[in-house]
């Protein structure tokens, strides 16, 4: 079964991305799970993929809620495979998460493998770039752990000479004496 390889960048920066590979029958949802996780976002909010041009203009739309199509048939349109819409070797979407926040990534095709690596588990993420933007605060780290690293910088009320401190220095005030 031939293997989708996309590279899915930050917008805002196109030296971070990753390489997502997906098989040909997966769906959009699987997709954006896979989007998500590889950036370590969580998974809570609504989400749309688009359809992209060459200049990144969004075309058709592809939403994680619930549409209704023309015969009033409750359609999730994430289910759709993303194999389906892959007109093009050059195919283009446009992934958007969090109607708050507005994330948005572009998504590139990059290659097509013929078939799939035994021991991989798709939509696999076989390659990151770059450290991604923090969905909510700080990446990596917590807020105490912050606090922590400040406190241990603090060089609280000592006495300083032209913003260096005195501590860990010999005390050399005798040597001139002794000669």
């Amino acid at each position: 079964m031939p293997v989708f390889r996309f590279r899915v960048h930050w917008e805002e920066d196109d030296q971070i991305y990753r390489d997502i590979e997906i098989t040909n029958g997966q769906s959009f949802a699987l997709f954006q799970e896979a989007i998500l996780k590889a950036y370590e976002f969580d998974q809570k909010h609504a989400a749309s993929f688009f359809v992209s041009d060459d200049h990144w203009n969004k075309g058709m739309e592809f939403s994680s809620e619930v549409a209704v199509n023309k015969k009033d048939a409750a359609v999730l349109s994430t289910k759709t495979p993303v194999s389906a819409l892959v007109a093009t070797p050059e195919q283009k979407f446009i992934f958007e998460y969090d109607p708050v926040k507005k994330w948005t990534f572009q998504i590139a095709l990059i290659a097509i493998e013929k078939e799939e690596q035994l021991k991989r588990v798709y939509p696999f993420c076989l390659r990151k770039e770059g450290v991604g933007p923090a969905q909510y605060d700080i990446k990596g780290l917590e807020k105490t752990a912050m606090m922590d690293v400040e406190e241990f910088y603090d060089l609280g009320d000592e006495e300083m000479e032209e913003g260096f401190s005195n501590e860990g220095e010999a005390d050399t005030s005798g040597l001139n004496e002794a000669f």
